[in-house]
Parts: structure tokens; sequence; C-alpha cells
């Protein structure tokens, strides 16, 4: 790397070098996929794995959905209600 490596571009040059690492890591990882999924076309449970692989792929989209999509509790109602709690566990 060269010299610049300890300083951050601008953000056109940090798009450009964040795909080009996941397009690294995408064609490294397609020799490992095709092997995988020739030992997985050989097995006789096929089908159960291919099903089994659906429902697992269905749920970690519903946590990434649950996890974006949910509007996060506003930061000011969040603090007023530590307060509340102080305050009430401060009466006790």
């Amino acid at each position: 790397m060269t010299g610049e490596a300890g300083r951050r571009g601008g953000p056109e040059e940090r798009a450009v070098l964040l795909v080009a690492g996941l397009a690294d890591v995408a064609v490294s990882s397609v020799g490992t996929v095709l092997g995988t999924v020739r030992g997985l076309l050989r097995r006789s449970d096929t089908a159960d794995l291919a099903a089994a692989a659906e429902d697992d792929l269905m749920a970690r989209g519903r946590l990434v959905l649950d996890r974006y999509a949910a509007v996060p509790p506003a930061h000011l109602e969040v603090l007023a209600r530590h307060a509340m709690a102080r305050r009430a566990a401060d009466d006790v």
C-alpha cells in the first residue's frame, strides 16, 4: 500500500474501495461455494437441506427487517422514562 494508508479519501474513493473489497471477497469465495454446492447436490437429502436453508433465510430476513425497519424510540422519550424510573426508585 502507498504512504496514503492512514489518510481517509473522499466519499467516492471510499465507495470504490468498499465495492472493490466486496468484489474481492465474492470472487475469492466462489471456488469454495462451488465445491460446497457440488457436495450438496450429491446428497440424498438435498430437498430437506433446501427447505431448511429456505427457512433459515426467511428467519434471517425477518431479523434484518425487524432490525432496520423498526423505528427506534425517540431519544428524549427514553431519557424521560429513565428519569421517571430513577425518581420512582428514589421515592421508595
